[in-house]
């Protein structure tokens, strides 16, 4: 089975939803952009097109393979998955430089003003995948294709709400590092509430009442664990840039990171799976347990601070 198409209809079907979201934005699936040297855009994003700037881009770059160019002047990230990246003489990028996976060329005279990282994609790591998922039955090619589109979902959507609630996002993982153990118990009695009324909704489906209240707490439901993981990704990444040493970053660069650390630790199954059957069971379960307590983590700071704009959304504020 070849994943290469379904992962494309998978950005496909992502991309056509998304196009709504980005009104000032230069968007493409498969075709090549190019900012002329008197234009400026707001972001770019490209999903396995090549792509020239020539001018100006005021906030981000984001690519999904394909090669970018950089001739003119980004704002605050340019960001590559997969993909050749290529900084010309002329360059200049306010921001960092995120390359995963793919090539990083810079020509000198170029500019990068904040950090660069680069996490290279080895043969040997290759190899490892090829050769580990043989023999577990839980990494069959459906499951492992599930699990890689999934990772790159949440790539996404993490790059559209840094993107568009950077200050919400902030201000949420300062409330986890604030009153950790008050958010934690949010989260956990959202979850218990939320698990009681979809019975109770689902019990209401028999006589067809029920249908579009459950619609609408699986909506709500999905809502908040997009923004809660978000959170988490930030919160994670920006522990991460305290440890290299990155003193100022981006919601993007803070939410590369922490995407980066949480999708390693939910692949260590997948790691150990040549090693023994029953180690990556062991795995397995643990980072499932640890995915379910960063869910009631991320269900709790989104409830407690009603999405980034208050403290606790519970306690009315003194006149």
């Amino acid at each position: 089975m070849k994943f290469k198409p379904l992962l494309l209809l998978s950005f496909s079907v992502i991309l056509l939803i998304s196009l709504p979201l980005f009104p000032q934005e230069t968007a493409s699936l498969s075709k090549d952009i190019l900012i002329e040297a008197d234009e400026v855009q707001k972001n770019v994003w490209s999903f396995g097109g090549n792509v020239l700037i020539l001018g100006q881009v005021e906030e981000s770059v984001v690519a999904f393979g394909g090669v970018v160019t950089v001739e003119g002047e980004v704002g605050e990230l340019v960001f590559g998955f997969g993909s050749e990246i290529i900084l010309k003489s002329t360059a200049v990028i306010n921001g960092d430089l995120v390359a995963l996976g793919g090539s990083v060329v810079k020509e000198p005279g170029c500019v990068v003003e904040g950090d660069t990282i680069y996490f290279e994609t080895s043969k040997n790591l290759k190899n490892f995948f090829g050769k580990g998922l043989t023999g577990i039955p839980i990494f069959s090619p459906f499951l492992m294709a599930m699990k890689i589109i999934g990772v790159f979902i949440w790539l996404l959507l993490m790059l559209v709400v840094t993107g568009f609630l950077p200050k919400q996002v902030s201000f949420a993982s300062e409330q986890i590092k604030k009153s950790f153990w008050p958010v934690t118990g949010v989260g956990l009695l959202g979850v218990i509430i939320f698990t009681g009324l979809i019975l109770f909704s689902a019990l209401l489906s028999i006589i067809l009442i029920g249908i579009p209240i459950l619609l609408a707490l699986i909506l709500v439901a999905i809502v908040l664990k997009i923004f809660g993981k978000v959170v988490l990704f930030y919160f994670f990444g920006e522990k991460i840039a305290r440890i290299l040493g990155i003193k100022k970053g981006t919601a993007f660069l803070f939410g590369i990171l922490g995407f980066l650390l949480l999708s390693l630790i939910d692949f260590l199954p997948v790691f150990v799976s040549p090693l023994s059957f029953w180690l990556t069971v062991i795995f397995s379960v643990l980072t499932s347990l640890f995915s379910f307590c960063l869910s009631i983590i991320g269900w709790g700071v989104a409830l407690r601070t009603r999405f980034g704009t208050t403290e606790n959304w519970f306690v009315k504020k003194k006149a």
